[in-house]
């Protein structure tokens, strides 16, 4: 298929939404936790149900979004599901009680995932073209990375304007009135954000008519169903997104086994960070270099390794250099998988008009993580004192990063050598 390639701005535009739809429901909650929990007046089982309810929707949304994304251009579903989640944080900002935060979170399941998700990729996948497909998903994820990272630091900078007192002796009224404005201000910026994709995220009119289907029919969704591409990804998402759920234990294992304070535990949450975008791009730039699939493969390998180093209890307060050094191993493995599992799906014959079809399925099983990883991790964590419930929280990442590897080495070999052209696809 002869294309047009979207200029270097498409591209920013879709880090700026991917990362800027998720500040509300996500962001927000990780960098000001413990004032989510004052303000809001809940406890941590109370917000923990909250994002299972938008899990819950958001494993629908998967699925029936996903066919939405082949149906219209990836700038019109994009710009909505900004401008409804951003309109989400007006009734956020007004600090709602319990049963309406819960029916929020649903809300936002559905505008971040059911409006957006897949039209996230098929956007990322257009702007790649034949070429660049590893380029364009390591530069989503390592920039999707940075923008996070520098919304948590606008946040903490205006709610601190707006606290008049000592920030630790700040009252319940005070945090609430400075992180009114935290809310407001994401929220505009998520508009505008918005705005800025509907008049500028658009694509050649050719190469537009020739990635939208007028209808989805039955047979299009076997055709992507008789894959093997798209049952591999399935196992290697979930696989490689457990990893990436398991990096938010590294803040409290420097607390429990490093006996780092809290300061010194945030500065370790915050290193992390900074190395999701380093490695997002420098991966993305080597795999477009070779062959992605083998560099998916490298990725696990990488984590399994690293997650041996945890699990095997060498790492003491003692030894800082070698934790450091751990870190950053599992950090490479994980991220480098985060940013090349969709960067694969060219060399692996899924059309690049079914994209949207494709991500939904594969995300309806591969996304599964957001529903028991938290709860696992807990559980293992709760049942084993320090260092003992970390060591078996990374034995589990490290038989994840297995059998994710074994996946990957599969994919690889049924499609490293073949031809990656995107495949025709009737409209009829």
């Amino acid at each position: 298929m002869n294309q047009t390639k979207p200029p270097w701005y498409f591209l920013l535009l879709v880090i700026l939404a991917g990362e800027s739809v998720f500040i509300l429901p996500f962001v927000l909650s990780r960098v000001f936790r413990p004032t989510v929990l004052e303000v809001f007046n809940l406890d941590n089982i109370q917000l923990g149900v909250c994002f299972s309810i938008y899990g819950i929707v958001a494993l629908i949304s998967y699925l029936f979004g996903g066919t939405l994304a082949d149906k219209f251009p990836p700038r019109k579903l994009i710009a909505t599901a900004l401008w409804m989640t951003a309109l989400g944080g007006l009734i956020y900002a007004s600090f709602p009680n319990y049963t309406v935060l819960k029916v929020l979170y649903g809300y936002w399941g559905f505008t971040t995932i059911f409006l957006f998700w897949a039209p996230m990729i098929k956007a990322t996948r257009v702007w790649g073209g034949t070429t660049s497909q590893g380029k364009a998903f390591g530069f989503l994820d390592g920039g999707r990375g940075l923008v996070g990272a520098l919304f948590g630091v606008l946040g903490v900078f205006i709610f601190s304007l707006f606290i008049t007192s000592e920030i630790s002796e700040a009252t319940t009224a005070e945090s609430k009135a400075a992180f009114k404005y935290v809310i407001l201000v994401s929220s505009g910026l998520v508009s505008i954000v918005g705005v800025l994709v509907w008049l500028f995220m658009k694509m050649d009119h050719t190469l537009e008519k020739q990635i939208i289907l007028e209808k989805i029919t039955i047979s299009q969704v076997q055709e992507v169903l008789r894959l093997p591409s798209v049952w591999l990804l399935m196992i290697i998402i979930l696989c490689a997104y457990v990893g990436y759920k398991i990096t938010d234990v590294f803040s409290l294992y420097a607390q429990d086994v490093m006996l780092y304070d809290q300061v010194q535990s945030a500065q370790v949450g915050t290193f992390l960070l900074f190395i999701r975008p380093i490695i997002g791009v420098f991966i993305g730039i080597l795999a477009d270099r070779s062959q992605t699939t083998f560099w998916l493969l490298i990725s696990f390998i990488v984590s399994f390794f690293g997650a041996l180093l945890f699990a095997s209890g060498i790492i003491s307060d003692s030894a800082t250099a070698l934790f450091f050094i751990s870190i950053l191993v599992v950090a490479t493995g994980v991220y480098a998988a985060r940013s090349l599992y969709f960067a694969v799906m060219q060399r692996g014959k899924i059309p690049l008009v079914l994209t949207g079809t494709a991500v939904g399925i594969i995300s309806l099983i591969g996304y599964t993580p957001d529903i028991f990883a938290g709860p696992a991790m807990g559980y293992l964590l709760e049942n084993s004192p320090a260092p003992e419930g970390h060591q078996h929280v990374f034995w589990m990442l490290a038989l994840f990063s297995f059998i994710g590897g074994l996946a990957a080495w599969y994919y690889h070999k049924l499609y490293s050598t073949q031809k990656s052209n995107y495949k025709k696809v009737s409209k009829n």
